[in-house]
């Protein structure tokens, strides 16, 4: 039942192979958002019966046909919504050998070459990043948000390693965490995880560019010190979600040394600036970070999930997350190690070899071309859009833009770019989204994620957008005249 038979097993893979092959031919033509009720899902899903088990053939075509009704396809390169980028054709043959292959991670006895593997790449990104060879570690997570928690437990575990034993009753008073209004949400979220509350963050606020304000900074560590706090981290953001904003990684670095405050980098989605060199500079400071997250699944277009965690010091992890597992496997070889000590999984998947192979074949040189490319996309969005009378309220080389619309005295509130949104989605043609930059501005956003996307993919959203933008207006100054006769 569980293996199946060689035939069967033949017709499953190429069934499969198939399926994923019509999906990539086809995904252009598909509808780029769902636009479903969800009784219609479950719909769907009501014509499996756990009772009356199906064949495995079958069992595939259903799954197929949901995932091509019910999906948003981001595989479609007029996708430009969130970090969700179609994936790489070897990162996907890299996920099957995993699954196939079931490559456990808790320790390195159980997995060498998957061990190695990943942290061959772990001492690749941490070069990348500007870290010295013989100082740092790191570690494969699920995503960012984990990388960030696992930031957060090493800071706390560097100004008291009595935490370990006492938990936060180790500290003599409140730790603090710092970020900007624009930072990822994640850190409420570790926050709340590590026992702190979300009160225990910090938010600072962020000048025209929606980058966080060091001075802001340095006065409310200084201020909470004062007032018996602990400041414990300081959070930087190279590449915000909402607008792709930078913050000043130099300056902040210095706050954090002078105030003795860990100083941890968010560049899950930016952080790929440092592959291409006329970007480099934009992440300036960020080898100074004790510590940075890194999600190779955004920008580097690898199959969901393929977080990275770095630091700058070696001993960190094992200090924060080591435990004893006496029914673990000795590791029996110098200088090896074991990710349950490094980490706080313990069995895991394998999820450096997707990467590992988008890489061999890719190499450094084919995602710098990549990358560079989406930025030349980007450049060329904000061109249609300065012509089309869009007012662009973000400022980023990034390849990310917010938009308002500056031809109607309305095209800044949120009721008539939600609607230009709506229109948008409905029109099954593009995926946008609606932002709120820094709690205050509010803007369309689009960003390139696809490595496909073309200039027409571009003009298509463009004429989507003066379509929903006619639209809107015409049904706001018909809603205006009925108030107001």
């Amino acid at each position: 039942m569980f293996s199946l038979e060689s035939k069967q097993r033949a017709e499953l893979w190429k069934q499969i192979a198939e399926a994923i092959e019509t999906y990539n031919e086809q995904v252009d033509a598909l509808p780029v958002d769902a636009c479903v009720h969800p009784s219609e899902v479950r719909s769907f899903l009501s014509a499996i019966n756990f009772e009356k088990p199906w064949s495995p053939t079958g069992a595939i075509d259903f799954a197929v046909e949901g995932m091509r009704r019910f999906h948003v396809h981001n595989a479609n390169p007029r996708y430009f919504g969130l970090f969700v980028p179609p994936a790489a054709a070897m990162g996907i043959a890299g996920d099957m050998l995993t699954s196939a292959f079931n490559l456990v991670l808790g320790g390195w006895a159980l997995s060498p070459f998957g061990v190695e593997l990943e942290q061959r790449l772990i001492s690749e990104f941490a070069a990348k990043f500007g870290y010295p060879p013989e100082d740092f570690d790191g570690i494969f997570t699920a995503g960012g948000t984990e990388a960030n928690h696992t930031a957060l437990l090493c800071a706390l575990t560097v100004l008291s390693p009595a935490i370990k034993d006492e938990g936060l009753a180790s500290f003599g008073s409140q730790p603090l965490i710092y970020t900007s209004k624009e930072t990822h949400h994640s850190i409420l979220k570790v926050a709340m995880l590590c026992g702190l509350g979300k009160s225990a963050v910090r938010e600072i606020e962020v000048n025209h560019k929606f980058e966080m304000i060091p001075d802001l900074l340095e006065a409310a560590i200084s201020n909470d010190r004062a007032a018996g706090k602990c400041p414990c981290m300081v959070v930087a953001t190279a590449g915000t979600t909402n607008a792709g904003a930078i913050d000043p990684l130099d300056r902040i670095a210095e706050i954090a040394r002078r105030n003795s405050v860990w100083f941890h980098a968010d560049a899950a989605w930016g952080g790929a600036a440092v592959l291409v060199p006329e970007l480099h500079d934009l992440l300036h400071g960020i080898s100074a970070a004790d510590s940075i997250t890194f999600d190779v699944h955004k920008w580097m277009s690898v199959p969901m999930t393929a977080g990275i965690f770095l630091t700058r010091h070696r001993d960190v992890l094992e200090k924060t997350f080591n435990v004893s597992g006496p029914y673990m496997p000795a590791v029996g070889k110098d200088a090896a190690i074991d990710p349950f000590r490094h980490s706080m999984q313990w069995s895991r998947p394998c999820r450096g070899l997707k990467v590992l192979l988008s890489l061999a074949v890719g190499g450094w040189q084919g995602y710098e071309q990549t990358l560079r490319r989406q930025i030349e996309m980007g450049n060329y969005l904000r061109d249609k859009l300065r012509r089309g009378s869009w007012k662009i309220v973000n400022d980023t080389p990034l390849p990310v833009v917010c938009f308002q619309d500056a031809t109607n005295p309305e095209g800044q509130t949120q009721e008539f770019l939600g609607g230009i949104v709506r229109h948008a989605l409905a029109s099954g043609r593009v995926w946008i989204s609606l932002a709120k930059l820094a709690g205050r501005e509010n803007a369309i956003r689009a960003c390139i994620t696809h490595f496909s996307t073309q200039k027409k993919d571009v003009d298509e959203l463009m004429e989507v957008l003066e379509a929903a933008r006619s639209d809107v207006a015409q049904a706001t100054d018909k809603g205006r005249t009925t108030v107001n006769p």
